[in-house]
């Protein structure tokens, strides 16, 4: 287990698609209190003055932002369920944004792709960035491999991100990111936000 430390100033947490409706569904959150940890994560970032950030995938009424190539959302243009454009209202409540922190509308897996977070990390002269959500094999992956490339220092709370396939969510935890973030838990997190 890595040791965690963060410099004063330059830290952020990102709670990447904590969609309410799967994290109180999913068993491989529930059943691991993932809600609870990140919001523990959440209110020592607060209390440390770490800048608190979130994501949650959305699309305008139509799904204008979606085309025909694009695999893993042009079924549910398809299927027609209703977009929701807000993604505060995709948040789980147990770790609602507060007013003044960052909250971006994604349109695709990635946190970090067309969307105003990264300007806003680099706005703020944010270098190491705490990642959890859900899912794993989703925005957790795709954000951690293009926030390396942005030579950012990652850091993936592992009992804070959850996935539909828990043997997905081993393999990558365990072989493919650790090549590029460290992989780290709650509770190392939360010591090293009290020391800040």
């Amino acid at each position: 287990m890595p040791d965690v430390t963060f410099e004063r100033g330059h830290a952020a947490v990102l709670i990447a698609d904590f969609y309410a409706e799967m994290m109180n569904t999913l068993p491989h959150a529930t059943g691991r209190g993932v809600v609870q940890k990140a919001s523990a994560i959440q209110a020592a970032a607060r209390d440390a003055g770490v800048m608190v950030c979130y994501c949650a995938t959305v699309f305008r009424p139509g799904y204008p932002e979606i085309g025909q190539r694009n695999k893993t959302f042009s079924r549910r243009k398809a299927s027609g369920p209703t977009a929701i454009p807000n993604p505060i209202d995709l948040i789980h409540p147990g770790v609602r944004p507060h007013d003044d922190e960052v909250v971006v509308g994604k349109h695709r897996v990635n946190a970090l792709y067309a969307t105003g977070l990264d300007l806003a990390l680099r706005a703020n002269d944010i270098r190491d960035l705490v990642i959890l959500g859900y899912a794993t094999s989703g925005v957790i992956l795709s954000t951690v491999r293009y926030a390396a490339d942005l030579d950012y220092n990652l850091y993936v709370v592992e009992d804070c991100c959850s996935d539909s396939d828990v043997d997905v969510h081993d393999f990558l935890i365990n072989r493919i990111l650790p090549r590029q973030a460290d992989i780290v838990q709650s509770d190392d997190v939360i010591q090293a936000l009290g020391a800040l």
